[in-house]
């Protein structure tokens, strides 16, 4: 009977192998195609995302090179290094940086400590945001360079002039944005809350809090564009020391590398405070993907 068995299927062993053998096979083939193309694609995303950038840089350099452009006047990209690199390695540089980020730091900070509380109470109560609105869009057209001199007056030049002149000027997009996360709250889902006998302080944790996050964080990545710029104009009046003070020194000494490297040096930063922030609104906002 065994035998019959072995006889009526002969060449069953041999497929399973010929079988295990086509799909190790296939597998490292199939492997490495997978792995071609992811780094074909992360490779394309690159170079649409970024390739507008290094053909600006390419352009620059070799413009400056070859004397399309006066290079005293703008200088080559790699005298822009060599001079940030002597500024880091000298001293003055890694200074700068520091107080510069202190200064913006603490404006942003004390902005957001402000705008995003004042913003849900205002949002969440209507008739103090109506009440207030006229006020905070008056203040709001008002220039922060403009009141400037002002605050100079009232506070002196010194430190605190220039943080409360850049947190003035970050604290309106964060509470502005707030009020109208706040504002654009599904109406639907706050009403099914209530149906189901859920809390006014519950139904503003679940849902209205919830839904305000990704308008906060539209907020706070503009307030960190304009903690920079208010920074740059801040730092150019009545200022020893950060990245502002050293672009306009740099120019009164004819360093104008120097000059270019702390510009660039300040659209690093900016491109960091807001990678950072877009990194954390998609932690925290899962649901709604991050605008760039």
């Amino acid at each position: 009977m065994a035998l019959d068995i072995e006889q009526s299927y002969p060449l069953n062993s041999a497929p399973s192998k010929t079988g295990g053998l086509r799909s190790r096979q296939a597998g490292p083939a199939f492997s490495t195609g997978a792995i071609g193309r992811l780094v074909r694609g992360s490779v394309q995303g690159a170079v649409v995302r970024y390739g507008s950038i290094i053909a600006l840089a390419v352009l620059w350099q070799v413009s400056a090179t070859a004397g399309w452009v006066n290079p005293a006047v703008i200088p080559p990209l790699d005298r822009i290094f060599e001079a940030v690199t002597n500024g880091f390695i000298s001293g003055p540089l890694w200074r700068d940086v520091a107080i510069s980020l202190q200064r913006a730091g603490i404006a942003f900070a004390a902005a957001v400590a402000l705008g995003i509380p004042l913003g849900l109470f205002m949002g969440e109560i209507r008739i103090i945001e109506r009440a207030l609105d006229p006020i905070l869009q008056l203040l709001r057209q008002t220039s922060a360079l403009a009141l400037y001199p002002v605050f100079i007056l009232l506070l002196g030049l010194g430190e605190t002039s220039k943080v409360f002149v850049i947190f003035w000027a970050t604290l309106f997009p964060i509470l502005l944005a707030t009020i109208g996360g706040v504002k654009q709250a599904d109406p639907k889902l706050i009403e099914m809350a209530r149906v189901y006998g859920a809390r006014r302080s519950h139904i503003f944790r679940s849902v209205v809090l919830p839904g305000a996050l990704p308008q906060i964080f539209v907020g706070l990545r503009l307030s960190a564009t304009t903690a920079l710029l208010l920074l740059i104009a801040a730092e150019m009046i009545g200022a020893n020391s950060g990245l502002g003070f050293q672009v306009m020194n740099a120019q009164y000494n004819f360093q104008i590398p120097l000059m270019f490297g702390a510009i660039l040096l300040l659209a690093a930063l900016g491109l960091v405070a807001n990678a950072i922030l877009e990194t954390l609104q998609k932690r925290l906002c899962r649901w709604a993907p991050a605008k760039p």
